[in-house]
């Protein structure tokens, strides 16, 4: 499954994905765009988790504008629509992600990024929507998942300037879950990445599922879906091997 854009590692449970593009600050052509779409779509039997990161110091810079090419507007709603179409496999086909970020996480990797359900953000790291002084507008899925993230006022201020946050802002504002020093994200991502792994399968299903829906619901209706959720989770052998093992005083084995 591996392409020259995109290196993929498998240890057990984990897959460590590489964007491989020095040079380019690993800058989304449609070849790399394809590759985590067939990664996603069709993941190795046994994974769980993901890692994603970059090469060369960089995450990912965003769409890779040397590559442009004059579209019509039906091509780019079809575009910005495949892209909506991989982001949202990230978010809810399954595997867990997390993301190790450093340098550039811009435009489109900042929706890449915020794709993802664990983020990791090195003191390198420069978060950017620089779309507004380009001239366009993001396409990727910026204005459902960062917009959540910052909260739509500051999103737009954050178009409309060009502003550059760095991790540690990043992580006050909910860009980044962890702020580290620069060097250390891989490792963390390995840690959070094997812990998530050795949870429940379905209790981290049901995560993923329930938790951003219901935040798009009414008060009671989320109320009812998290019941639906933690009814489904109660009754399966992992939830027996949880409480057994709380009682027991050891770690849980889970399938």
């Amino acid at each position: 499954m591996t392409s020259p854009l995109l290196d993929i590692a498998i240890d057990g449970k984990i897959a460590t994905l590489t964007m491989n593009r020095p040079g380019k600050r690993n800058a989304m052509c449609e070849e790399l765009l394809g590759a985590l779409q067939a990664f996603y779509f069709n993941p190795p039997k046994g994974v769980r988790v993901v890692i994603l990161t970059g090469v060369d110091g960089h995450f990912c810079s965003g769409l890779d504008l040397s590559e442009h090419v004059n579209r019509s507007a039906e091509e780019n709603l079809h575009h910005s629509r495949h892209w909506h179409e991989v982001m949202e496999q990230i978010r809810f086909g399954g595997l867990i992600t997390v993301s190790a970020l450093f340098g550039a996480v811009i435009g489109g990797g900042l929706e890449l990024a915020s794709a993802t359900h664990v983020r990791i953000a090195e003191a390198t790291t420069v978060f950017q929507l620089p779309e507004g002084r380009r001239g366009i507008f993001v396409g990727g899925g910026a204005t459902a998942h960062v917009g959540r993230l910052l909260g739509p006022d500051r999103m737009l201020e954050m178009m409309l300037t060009g502003r550059k946050y760095g991790a540690d802002e990043g992580l006050a504002l909910g860009l980044a879950h962890y702020a580290v020093a620069d060097g250390e994200a891989l490792a963390l991502a390995q840690h959070l990445a094997g812990k998530i792994a050795d949870n429940a399968p379905m209790s981290n299903y049901l995560m993923v599922q329930a938790i951003p829906r219901i935040g798009d619901m009414s008060a009671s209706d989320g109320l009812f879906t998290e019941s639906l959720a933690a009814a489904l989770s109660q009754t399966t052998p992992d939830a027996e091997e949880g409480l057994r093992a709380f009682l027991e005083k050891r770690e849980p084995k889970f399938r």
